[in-house]
């Protein structure tokens, strides 16, 4: 086993997602569907984050990322289009012991984001630890369309 499975308490906890697309915003619902803050760093902000993320709580950092965007936060989600910066807050984040999924590079990280069933309380994830992704969401779909048995 590469990953030990466990689920994590963010509820009112900062979390740092370093990247403002598409692929971001996706993870940003995730955080904030279990009630973490968000902090958002990017050189660019995508519209429909600014629209999803209203909240005073949040912040929206549009910049480039340093290291001082890791202070206080509990969990850094890596999720820019560019590897090098990944792996520079990936490599960031784990010297000060921080959990990091870096998105699309499941190496540079130590943390891997499953497919997710949510049907709370019953909450079901999906891993292959990065390396059949494909798998994972086909796992997942089959669960949530109740085709698992056939």
């Amino acid at each position: 086993m590469d990953y030990l499975p466990l689920f994590l308490q963010v509820r009112n906890q900062r979390c740092l997602v370093v990247g403002g697309g598409d692929i971001a915003l996706r993870k940003i619902r995730l955080l904030k569907a279990s009630g973490a803050t968000v902090r958002v760093v990017a050189s660019e902000i995508s519209s429909d984050i600014c629209e999803f993320l209203p909240g005073s709580d949040d912040q929206l950092l549009e910049k480039a990322f340093d290291h001082h965007d890791l202070n206080n936060v509990c969990l850094v989600i890596a999720a820019t289009d560019d590897e090098g910066v990944n792996r520079q807050v990936a490599l960031l984040a784990q010297q000060r012991q921080l959990f990091v999924n870096v998105v699309d590079d499941a190496d540079a990280g130590n943390a891997v984001m499953p497919a997710i069933v949510d049907r709370s309380p019953v909450v079901v994830a999906f891993s292959t630890g990065g390396k059949a992704p494909v798998l994972a969401r086909l796992l997942r779909q089959k669960l949530e369309t109740g085709a698992l048995s056939e």
